[in-house]
């Protein structure tokens, strides 16, 4: 197994679950939201408050399509569903692994929905946005992981190992 993708929506735990997930198996940790607004120079909201989101997608999916690397876990934006291409790549790296938490659980979660850089139209809410992913994440995913609300990440990332294995992929 070269790569593990963690994808879900913003406030599922990618990035937090992903860090620890790469420790239990000794791989680095990629964040792509990182890779964007290092090669943007600029936070994500503000990505997109100057470009609109439909640039802000085709400029993710231009990091996650250029994305090359071995042992890792790769955590992209929760938007990474939106551009075929940059899923194919994302599959073509190692098991996509979606993490999928109840709506109410991720509204509770995402307390800053205007500011923390979740591409979605003006006057979107989170369950709009939830609406049109969550069929996409299903779809990408090989392995998908429920994440109860309570669930520790330590419960989060065995679950995501017992996943793995059982898929024979550990």
């Amino acid at each position: 197994m070269d790569n593990v993708t963690l994808i879900g929506m913003p406030g599922s735990g990618k990035s937090t679950a992903g860090v620890l997930l790469a420790k239990a198996l000794g791989y680095q940790f990629v964040d792509t939201d990182l890779l964007l607004q290092q090669r943007e120079g600029a936070l994500l909201q503000d990505i997109l408050d100057r470009r609109g989101v439909e640039a802000f997608l085709d400029l993710e999916g231009e990091v996650l399509r250029a994305l090359d690397c071995r042992g890792a876990v790769i955590a992209p934006g929760g938007s990474c569903v939106c551009r075929p291409a940059a899923m194919e790549r994302l599959r073509a790296l190692g098991p996509v692994v979606y993490l999928r938490v109840p709506l109410d659980e991720l509204e509770r979660r995402v307390d800053n929905i205007t500011t923390r850089g979740i591409a979605m139209a003006p006057g979107e809410t989170l369950s709009g946005v939830f609406a049109r992913r969550e069929p996409l994440y299903r779809a990408y995913a090989g392995l998908t992981v429920d994440v109860a609300a309570g669930q520790s990440l330590e419960q989060t990332v065995a679950a995501v190992l017992a996943g793995l294995g059982r898929a024979g992929v550990l």
